[in-house]
């Protein structure tokens, strides 16, 4: 069993910058695709970003690409999502989620674990 949190959103202003945090409990930590969603009030979720086990890859939905860096930090079973030049339409629920075998990234269908989710508002 892997627990997830995420931490780190709250209120900015357009333009701003936000770095999530999503902290992993249970072994084998570095097995794990890591991905980032958010669902947004009456919109389906939708992927963000993910990240293989080795870090060897990223890859980004093309609504943030140039703007949200993810990482992470096997050492610390964390991984991050460094969100810059924020968008009102950024704003969501955002959670991470890992997957030992993931597919098609964007897909939460390819997810095995999931964190409750962090609060991200973007004012105008």
């Amino acid at each position: 069993q892997v627990q997830l949190v995420e931490s780190g959103g709250g209120l900015v202003q357009a333009g701003g910058s936000l770095r999530l945090s999503c902290a992993a409990s249970g072994r084998s930590f570095g097995s794990y695709g890591l991905g980032w969603f958010r669902q947004a009030p009456g919109k389906e979720r939708e992927g963000v970003s993910f990240v293989t086990r080795g870090a060897g890859s990223t890859s980004y939905a093309d609504s943030v690409k140039g703007r949200f860096t993810i990482s992470r930090d096997n050492a610390k079973n964390t991984v991050y999502l460094q969100m810059n030049s924020l968008k009102p339409e950024d704003t969501a629920v955002y959670y991470c989620a890992i997957g030992l075998r993931v597919g098609d990234p964007m897909s939460d269908l390819e997810y095995d674990y999931w964190g409750r989710g962090t609060q991200v508002t973007v004012s105008s």
